[in-house]
């Protein structure tokens, strides 16, 4: 027991030589730290800590059904003119899709047509006078509000993470809301701007048939829709569109969107993944010298027109961009567009100042329970207390290593659990020592009790530590925000406290019987 392999103390020197190195750079000042790569940085400080913005965010759910009872009459639609089956009165009314087949003939096709949608998710219930009512079941409903909450939040952290905010905290709370927490964030107008874009790109032709002064009077062709621009007219209003329904191209499609100038203009360059490729190239081989309207969160960005097929899969989006609005154009469309538009209930911002005063109480409480305990082993335990204290040195270098290491934030709570780890990681030493002294009292030699403390004392701080790390990790599973924060620390800090108490401790023990060869035990 008393036996330490050249190879177990160098692993022990290593893991306190990598936590010195980790922990290193909290202690410097963030000028120097900014220089150092990516991997070896200081321990990230959360929202409570170093300020930052909070955002309360909704996915509006019923968007995303709405917009899943449209391209279900533009799918009918479609069907029913393909098959020529004549019918009327098609449109979205009270939750579901109507449409009525005149002509008894037709409406065994049609019935056909419409079961064959989408069976598993919809209903189809028909009226004796042809009257067809398309329903989703509630499973499918509630599925697609689950979809749309869990891609939003994917979205929205691809977004977050493209503006190089350093660890951002993104959470469902309940079924429709989304948490956004962003340390240190010194632009939130901008993140929140971006965050709320839906960014829908999708790719129309232009119905050049239809006629603007109808449409604008409501009369809009069938399978057309009426879409307001970007650009504007010299009395500063802003052109519509008359375009086609169908969609030429999706930009779920895109690979890639990147910032670029074109005539000293800022714009945005895109590429599509091969499927996309193929329908952007078919629409423009198609479509020769008509326009193609670039369609963004429903309002025309640019309508170029078609000269010559473009074959390769890529283009460019011109709209009178400055820089700014071009990087973040390109951002949102590699991110991905949103599948419902979201609503900030709350907004919160938390200045440094605030941070600086927890920190600070936090920094007060940390040293003075260092203190406390420092004194107390001290006093109880004579030498073997400097042991110890060397060990829970050593333990708190090390803890603030793993945190700086494993890229965890630190937040106030997460102090608290440093405080509370620092008055339990001298339990094992104080198990530890106080059954040396029950072997010493019992007349076994110090080599003996030395050992036997050791060996015996194991077994209780091994259930006792194993216990409160099952308490960590059930915060951890269970709760949110604070509580994980406080569990992250008092789970490593459990583990580090178990490294030292019993490797560290006992190395610096044994080292220190070898050389002093010691008549009695200072302890």
């Amino acid at each position: 027991m008393l036996y330490f392999a050249k190879w177990k103390i160098g692993l022990i020197l290593a893991v306190v030589l990598a936590g010195i190195v980790f922990a290193l750079p909290t202690a410097l000042p963030r000028s120097v730290t900014a220089d150092l790569p990516e991997w070896l940085q200081p321990v990230t400080l959360g929202l409570d800590l170093q300020g930052g913005s909070y955002l309360l965010l909704e996915v509006e759910t019923d968007a995303v059904i709405e917009e899943q009872l449209t391209n279900t009459v533009e799918t009918i639609r479609s069907s029913f003119r393909e098959n020529r089956i004549r019918y009327r009165d098609l449109g979205v009314r009270a939750g579901a899709v109507e449409v009525r087949v005149p002509e008894a003939e037709d409406r065994a096709k049609a019935d056909e047509l419409l079961r064959g949608i989408d069976p598993e998710g919809q209903t189809v219930d028909a009226a004796d006078d042809g009257l067809y009512r398309v329903t989703f079941t509630e499973q499918a409903l509630q599925q697609r509000r689950i979809n749309a909450v869990t891609q939003s939040i994917e979205i929205v952290r691809r977004r977050v993470d493209e503006t190089g905010t350093r660890e951002p905290t993104i959470q469902r709370q309940g079924d429709q809301r989304i948490i956004v927490e962003l340390p240190g964030l010194d632009d939130p107008e901008r993140v929140k701007e971006l965050i709320g874009r839906t960014a829908k790109l999708t790719l129309h032709m232009v119905d050049h048939e239809a006629d603007i002064q109808d449409a604008l009077r409501g009369r809009v062709p069938p399978g057309s829709t009426l879409v307001q621009s970007n650009e504007q007219t010299a009395g500063g209003q802003s052109i519509p569109y008359v375009v086609k329904r169908r969609v030429e191209v999706s930009g779920d499609r895109l690979t890639d969107a990147q910032p670029s100038f074109q005539n000293g203009q800022p714009v945005v360059s895109f590429r599509f993944d091969s499927a996309g490729a193929r329908q952007f190239g078919n629409a423009t081989t198609e479509n020769v010298g008509r326009q193609l309207a670039i369609v963004l969160d429903d309002r025309v960005i640019s309508a170029p027109r078609i000269n010559e097929p473009i074959i390769g899969g890529s283009g460019i989006i011109t709209g009178n961009f400055t820089v700014q609005e071009a990087q973040d154009l390109a951002l949102l469309l590699r991110a991905g567009a949103l599948p419902a538009p979201l609503t900030v209930l709350e907004e919160r911002t938390v200045g440094p100042g605030l941070g600086a005063d927890s920190i600070e109480a936090g920094a007060i409480a940390s040293v003075l329970g260092l203190v406390l305990v420092v004194v107390f082993m001290g006093v109880a335990y004579g030498l073997f207390g400097l042991f110890a204290n060397i060990s829970l040195l050593t333990n708190l270098v090390i803890l603030l290593g793993a945190l700086s290491g494993l890229g965890a934030t630190l937040t106030l709570p997460g102090i608290a659990g440093i405080v509370l780890t620092l008055g339990m990681a001298v339990d094992a030493n104080v198990l530890i020592y106080e059954r040396i002294r029950e072997e010493i009292a019992a007349g076994r030699t110090i080599q003996n009790a030395i050992e036997v403390g050791y060996r015996q004392a194991f077994s209780a701080i091994f259930d006792s530590n194993i216990t409160t790390l099952a308490a960590a990790a059930l915060l951890f599973s269970f709760g949110t925000g604070p509580v994980k924060g406080f569990a992250v620390t008092l789970g490593l800090g459990i583990l580090t406290s178990m490294f030292t108490a019993i490797m560290v401790n006992r190395l610096i023990v044994v080292t220190w019987l070898r050389r002093a060869r010691p008549k009695t035990l200072p302890i």
